[in-house]
């Protein structure tokens, strides 16, 4: 026990520090461990490492959501989320949509640590059918999503292009610089020049509204079915091969919609969140499938049982959702900035990141996906179907269809 409370201590600050800094992932963190493990290993032991790793991954979850919110820039796993996460913010209730963020991974963790148990236990001899119709799925959301909108041409043509995008950068990722495989170091640059980069170059650039926090305004049934609705979604992407948080905020803008009620999915999403961390845990053991950076470098060391490391997230998750709580009370410090000041230095971080992460090929990828990116701003289309950069390649693989 002392040494999963010494891992979990130590993965919490770090993913505190990856959840904080834009373009910094709980992957690239245990990427760095794995690298370092000869010098790590006899000073913390298998345990504490293998408890530092998830529960830098679980408090990332958490913490995400904080510069997603103020900044506008999303990670790999917050994609759709940033969009109403930060025009709350631009409305000054910044604090409100982080406090709604922590609030969604809470109730993710209570819902799905027991459904990852069920799951360890109950799909495996499902797994071989699961693998067959996710493709359909997908087919079936999408289709769904473009015959919807306002533009299906647009929309369509907007689906279709970010997937040739994805496609592109998954099939040449080894050109870029990582350290833990090119799809997953790759899926940085990518999606931040189409749902970060692209979203600040066209924002107000006022200064920013006074930020108050008067509550959360959302009712408890509300709050129960968005936090059900994004677990189960986590647990699915989770579980399922190639799927990944983008492609559940993707189904989510199905069910809710990030414009129709910002709040719900922003919990959602957010559940969706952590409970694919948790599920990708239990996919680990149950299959010896990785699902996420983090789960290749667990493969890597000796593990030690399931059990201590479901501890170490559980207890990572609550001290995350203390920190996330903490660190959406400085939302003040933000009333007043110039927005274009704001935006331009995120900006230039984001690149200065991406370039040191991934290389000039992610620079590449940056730029093309910033093009792209701007797109939906200039045809008044959601920006929501340039998912098609995670979803296309994962309905190919699906299919059968080899792109690598």
């Amino acid at each position: 026990m002392i040494e999963i409370l010494v891992g979990t201590l130590l993965g919490v600050a770090l993913g505190t520090v990856s959840g904080l800094l834009p373009g910094i992932h709980a992957n690239t963190l245990a990427g760095a461990l794995l690298s370092l493990q000869v010098v790590i290993l006899p000073v913390l032991g298998p345990v504490a490492l293998a408890a530092t790793m998830f529960a830098a991954l679980i408090t990332h979850t958490f913490v995400d959501s904080v510069p997603s919110t103020f900044l506008g820039i999303p990670d790999a796993d917050t994609a759709l989320a940033v969009l109403p996460a930060h025009a709350l913010c631009l409305e000054g209730n910044g604090e409100e949509a982080v406090r709604i963020a922590a609030l969604g991974s809470a109730c993710a963790m209570v819902i799905a640590v027991p459904l990852s148990v069920l799951c360890y236990f109950l799909l495996p001899a499902l797994q071989p059918m699961f693998d067959w119709g996710i493709g359909l799925l997908l087919v079936a959301v999408i289709g769904y999503l473009i015959v919807t909108s306002e533009s299906p041409g647009w929309a369509l043509a907007l689906f279709f292009t970010s997937g040739i995008l994805g496609v592109f950068t998954l099939r040449y990722g080894f050109l870029g610089w990582h350290s833990m495989g090119a799809g997953s170091a790759l899926l940085m640059p990518l999606l931040t020049g189409l749902f970060g980069i692209s979203v600040l170059l066209t924002a107000s650039h006022g200064k920013m509204p006074v930020q108050r926090f008067t509550g959360i305004s959302m009712d408890g049934g509300s709050v129960a079915k968005s936090s059900v609705l994004g677990t189960l979604a986590g647990i699915a992407v989770g579980w399922l091969p190639g799927l990944s948080n983008a492609t559940a905020n993707g189904v989510l803008a199905s069910v809710i919609g990030y414009q129709k009620d910002r709040r719900a999915y922003i919990l959602a999403t957010s559940a969706a969140n952590t409970a694919n961390a948790f599920i990708g845990l239990a996919a680990l053991f149950a299959l010896s499938r990785m699902r996420n950076g983090v789960m290749v470098a667990l493969s890597a060391i000796t593990l030690p049982p399931a059990s201590a490391l479901f501890v170490a997230g559980v207890v990572a998750a609550c001290a995350a959702y203390i920190i996330t709580v903490t660190l959406s009370r400085s939302a003040h410090l933000f009333s007043g900035i110039e927005g274009r000041r704001l935006h331009g230095a995120v900006i230039v971080f984001v690149v200065v990141v991406c370039l040191l992460l991934t290389g000039p090929f992610g620079g590449l990828v940056l730029l093309l996906a910033t093009l792209v990116g701007l797109v939906p701003h200039s045809v008044n289309v959601p920006r929501m179907y340039c998912i098609g950069a995670v979803m296309v390649p994962v309905m190919l693989y699906s299919f059968g269809i080899a792109w690598t």
